[in-house]
């Protein structure tokens, strides 16, 4: 029962409309029917015995055979033609028979004639004509010499009715809405059936059999938030983004695994989005993470977060440039940024070179968990390719887009090079879904309120200095360099980075727990 209300949560739209229809036809059908009304009269059948209790027994017995012969002789022609005479009518016999009905009730001796006419005196007066033509009939049958052996007698003529007998107004309006709600609740189980769009968490682990390590609420300022993990903190959908970070935390990210690649099935369905503000809650936590767009055909992560696009991870990867001297940090601690740089002619073929696997291997020398965004499983074969050089891969499925087919083709890809699937995360999934967040609940406080703008007006403009396109080394660190000599040699060689810093003041309460498996190395300066 809970799964059928919840079907009918997720369809309420279509079953209302079903209902509606079929409610309306009902009742359009009741109110454009003519009125028709019912005559009755009734008729008592007795004969002509003795006085002694035999004869009438033997008259109750010959009344009660005979009356059922009665009921059929007073819709022949042979009682109708008098009445059509008598009343003038306009129509043949058989067709008046379909208007008069004869009935007997159960142990009686009464014959109940029923005439149906669109006018309530016509009624009357066809129901009394056809008694009366009916009497005189069975009295010309019925007779013994001289007289007659059974008698019909009037004990009850029909009169005019007040209101009309069809159409039974109450009676189809409540017919029409339990046709109604029965047909909505069928219209909302088929549709269910039917669609093979992926909607809830249970769809897909019943289909695939995979894990989903998240489910994120939909929000109508998803592209205008980024990073609501940061912008709106206390949000269902900044808790559904530390879910994710807790249930990665246990699979084993370790080592020279620590890092993960985001992808999906088809463009548009959250997993740039997903990148994002998985790096950053993981950057709260208290680990140093580097936020990479290896997307090199639409590349989006710069443009989210208002930094600078012309220099990034192309240009490492075509030895121009190391990987510090490209990286762009924000104002979360321990967050930076590779951004995708030129987009190449090749870029299935840098993803899946000995340079991007170095540059991983660089990257994980310096820093905790590494967070790469990448194009589209189905419209190229970027995802695939550089998920052998990852710790894991995690796929992004938009609920109510991305279609059954099409997630399963994406699975299939990534099982055909024995990639390592850590979950799917089902992104925008509606309150009225079934799965984790179908509530409207937020365990918060509203003194933070949800600032569309919050990007913009946090954005620091900083002062650009070209890279140059030699490349350039950094200077060995000795024993006796600190941290921030080190980065006062970088800047020195390198500038100051271009772009504009994403201000996020809003920390987690929390203790910072670093990475599982992290190397010490990366914070023994912090």
């Amino acid at each position: 029962m809970q799964n059928y209300l919840s079907i009918l949560r997720d369809r309420w739209i279509s079953a209302l409309i079903t209902a509606v229809l079929v409610f309306g036809a009902v009742a359009g059908f009741t109110f454009l029917q003519t009125p028709e009304y019912e005559a009755t009269n009734r008729v008592f059948v007795q004969t002509q015995t003795g006085s002694n209790m035999t004869d009438l027994n033997s008259g109750v017995n010959f009344a009660s055979q005979q009356i059922t012969s009665y009921a059929d002789v007073a819709t022949t022609p042979l009682v109708l033609d008098p009445v059509i005479d008598k009343l003038r009518l306009d129509v043949t016999a058989q067709h008046l028979a379909t208007h008069i009905t004869t009935t007997v009730p159960p142990e009686t001796l009464i014959l109940e004639i029923t005439a149906t006419d669109d006018s309530a005196a016509q009624a009357a007066a066809i129901a009394n004509a056809t008694s009366e033509s009916l009497q005189s009939q069975v009295s010309d049958l019925e007779t013994n010499g001289e007289d007659a052996t059974v008698e019909l007698t009037v004990i009850s003529p029909a009169v005019e009715p007040d209101s009309p007998s069809s159409p039974n107004i109450p009676r189809n309006i409540a017919i029409g809405f339990v046709l109604a709600v029965l047909a909505g609740i069928t219209a909302a189980i088929l549709r269910d059936l039917i669609d093979n769009r992926v909607r809830r968490t249970e769809d897909i682990e019943r289909l695939y059999e995979r894990p989903v390590i998240a489910a994120i609420p939909n929000s109508r300022n998803a592209k205008q938030l980024p990073l609501i993990a940061a912008q709106h903190p206390q949000s269902l959908q900044a808790e559904a983004y530390r879910g994710l970070r807790t249930n990665l935390q246990f699979m084993g990210l370790t080592g020279d695994s620590r890092s993960v690649l985001f992808t999906s099935s088809l463009p548009g369905e959250g997993k740039t989005s997903s990148a994002i503000n998985l790096a950053h809650v993981v950057a709260q936590a208290g680990n140093r993470v580097l936020l990479v767009d290896a997307d090199l055909r639409r590349p989006s992560i710069a443009k989210y977060l208002g930094l600078e696009s012309g220099a990034g991870l192309t240009t490492v990867l075509s030895g121009r440039a190391d990987l510090g001297d490209v990286t762009q940090p924000l104002e979360t601690s321990g967050l930076e940024v590779l951004a995708a740089g030129p987009i190449p002619p090749n870029p299935s073929e840098l993803l899946g070179s000995k340079n991007m696997e170095a540059v991983l291997t660089v990257a994980q020398a310096s820093y905790d968990f590494i967070v790469i965004d990448t194009a589209p499983l189905l419209a190229v074969t970027d995802a695939v390719v550089l998920s052998r050089h990852v710790g894991g891969t995690v796929v992004v499925a938009q609920s109510e887009r991305v279609r059954r087919p099409q997630l399963a083709q994406s699975l299939e890809k990534l099982d055909a090079v024995d990639a390592r699937l850590l979950g799917i995360v089902l992104n925008r999934v509606h309150g009225g879904s079934r799965g984790s967040y179908s509530y409207s609940y937020s365990y918060a406080s509203d003194e933070n309120p949800l600032d569309p703008q919050a990007v913009a007006k946090a954005s620091i403009l900083v002062e650009p200095r070209p890279i140059s396109d030699t490349p350039r080394r950094k200077p060995p660190l000795t024993a006796r360099t600190t941290k921030s000599e080190a980065r006062a040699a970088r800047n020195h060689h390198t500038g100051t980075r271009r772009g504009r810093r994403v201000a996020l003041s809003t920390e987690e309460a929390a203790t910072s727990k670093p990475w599982p498996g992290a190397s010490d190395q990366n914070h023994e300066n912090d």
